[in-house]
Formats: C-alpha cells, structure tokens, sequence
C-alpha cells in the first residue's frame, strides 16, 4: 500500500467513528502528516460539533506548513453551523492536501477544492473515492435527491421463506445476525413495515444494544386500514423516538404520534409519494423491514438502494410459508430486480448477502 492510500485509510477509518451520529451531515476524518509521522488526526463526532479538520488541526497545535492534510471529503467552503474548513487551509497553507472524493453537496461541489488551488496549495484528488462513496453512501443519496437512502432488510431460510405457513417467525436467525439488525437500527434515521407485519410478530422495532449512546429509529407503519391495533407493543414503548402511521385512508390514529396521510398506489399506500415526504422530513436514511407486501412494492417502484438479506441454515417448505418479497411478481427473468457488487459475511451461523440494486 503507497503512502497516500495508507493514510486515506486512517482518515477512513477515523471517519467511520462517527456512524449514526452525525447526520445529516457526512463522515470525515482527517490525518495530518509530514515526512512520514502522523502529527495528528481528528473526525466529525456528530452534528453541529466542530468538523473533522478542526479536530485535527486544534489536536497539532502548531502550523500547518510543510505538512500532507488527508481527508476523506472534499473541505466545506460555506458557513454553516460551523465556518468553512477551507478556511483554515488558507489561513495556513498546507504543503499538500489530499482528497478522496468531491464533496456531492451544491454548496460545495468542487469549489473547495479550487479555493485551495488558487491560493497555490496542491490537492490531489480521488484516493480511495470507492471507499469513500460507499462510507457516506446515505449522504450522497440524501444531498443529491432529498430522499433517503433506502435498505431492503429481511432474514430468511435458506429456500426462501421469512416465516411459516401459520406466520411463526420468531426466530428465523441467530443472535449473531440479530445483533447486526441492532447495530443497523442505531445507524439509521428510520424503520419501515408494513401493518401486517406489525399484527402478525406485534414487534417493538427498538435498538437493543449493550453500549452507551445508542437510539431508537422512527417506527413507519404502513396501513391499508385493516390491521392495526392501537394495543400493539409499537404504540406503548419508552421511546424517545415516534411512531409514525402512512396511509392512504382517512381514518384517525389516536395511537400515533403523527399520521402521514397519503394517495393511494398500488396495494395501498403511493410508496415514492411516501419517500418524498420522509426526504421533506429530514429522514436520511430508512430500513425497510417487511413484510412481503411491502418489500415487493418498494422493489416494484424502483425505491430499493440496497439490499440485506441474513440467510439461515434452515429448511421450512410449504407452499403458503411467506416469502421475503410477494407481489405479483415479473413475468420475464429479464424483469427481475438486478444486484451488483454483492458481498458475503458470516454472521455467526447465518450469512448476510449483501448488494446494491441496479437502477
């Protein structure tokens, strides 16, 4: 590994410590160097603190001349709720700053980067940009469309079914891949199932995790108006974070902290009208936990980013067991939703398959 990937690498990883903290911002960190040395480093803890290259910068308590500067996103160039990080590069110029990739948002775009270059200081551009898009794959979504970046989530058999022909499904995986849903669940902004899914499993939808500073994402629920009860474990939670009903009907959710009321689409509610009213909401990112119906109406309106489908080791049959994606289906294999750059990962006895989906 060449010295510009090895500490990109670090400002990655560095970065990667503020996941789930610090939307709707990005995740950045920076490493600063000089021949050699890490003099110091610094990332975004969460949103409204100081950002990355402040960190760091406070961490050196010297100049930065003559020293290397790795971020793993371009600097900002606009006052916020923090001042411009440009700033502090030409108030201090850096021999050189390295960047893994522009920054997406408008307000930015590439003009940081020619800020550094008229005032004559190098940057290179484009080390470890893979990596860096897939970190702050939500943020790319979220600042380029206004709607959140969706994930496709189900745990399933190894032939494909998510419960039973009488709908038992507790517990289709193990602790390991149950732990993983946890970890998933304090990273995002919210939670999407549909009301049948609710009445049949009556689940919570909380973050269970044996660390400090975890949260709870907002519980969506989709209604067709036939399912729900206002006694479901989902209404009487000590939450801090809302429970939410979308619908396409007209009645009254005194159970709800809030009604999102809707046109109707296929099998329901309008799924992509859904979607664009969470983007006006400041929802980032959202997983889509089932059932069926909901999944294949997701799928079937193109809304799917990305796909996490945990595979147990387990035969269940039966013709009426519930499959993770229903609907009516394609006609043609040349219709079915395609993947790409598809991982594998052990997840204790389990697998987790996961891909993104091609557009």
């Amino acid at each position: 590994m060449d010295a510009d990937s090895k500490y990109m690498t670090r400002a990655l990883e560095l970065a990667a410590r503020g996941r789930g903290a610090t939307r709707p911002n990005p995740m950045v960190g920076c490493v600063i160097v000089q021949d050699g040395e890490v003099l110091a480093e610094g990332f975004h803890t969460q949103a409204g603190a100081p950002h990355a290259e402040v960190e760091a910068v406070r961490a050196l308590k010297g100049s930065l001349k003559d020293q290397t500067v790795y971020i793993n996103l371009e600097p900002c160039c606009f006052s916020g709720k923090t001042p411009p990080c440009t700033d502090l590069f030409l108030n201090d110029h850096p021999l050189r700053v390295v960047v893994a990739m522009e920054d997406p948002n408008p307000k930015v775009a590439g003009k940081g980067i020619q800020l550094l270059r008229d005032a004559g200081i190098q940057v290179d551009v484009g080390i470890l940009e893979d990596e860096a898009r897939r970190l702050n794959e939500v943020f790319i979504k979220n600042i380029t469309t206004g709607k959140p970046f969706v994930i496709a989530k189900c745990a399933m058999s190894l032939d494909g079914k998510i419960a039973t022909r009488t709908g038992h499904s507790q517990w289709v995986t193990g602790e390991t891949a149950r732990h993983h849903v946890h970890l998933l669940r304090n990273e995002v902004d919210a939670i999407l199932v549909g009301s049948r899914t609710v009445m049949l499993d009556n689940p919570s939808l909380t973050t269970r995790l044996d660390q400090k500073n975890t949260k709870d994402p907002i519980r969506i629920v989709l209604d067709a108006g036939e399912y729900l009860d206002a006694n479901c474990k989902i209404f009487h939670l000590d939450s801090k974070a809302p429970t939410w009903i979308a619908t396409a009907s007209q009645r009254v959710y005194d159970c709800a902290d809030d009604t999102i009321y809707l046109p109707k689409g296929d099998g329901g509610v309008h799924m992509a009208h859904l979607f664009d009213e969470l983007g006006k909401r400041g929802i980032t990112s959202l997983i889509i936990e089932g059932g069926g119906t909901t999944l294949a109406t997701a799928f079937e309106a193109g809304l799917v980013d990305k796909v996490l489908f945990f595979i147990a080791p387990k035969i269940v049959g039966g013709k009426a067991a519930i499959t993770p994606v229903e609907g009516l289906g394609v006609e043609t294999m040349d219709q079915a939703v395609t993947l790409y750059e598809l991982q594998v990962h052990p997840m204790g006895n389990d697998i987790l398959v996961e891909a993104y989906v091609k557009l």
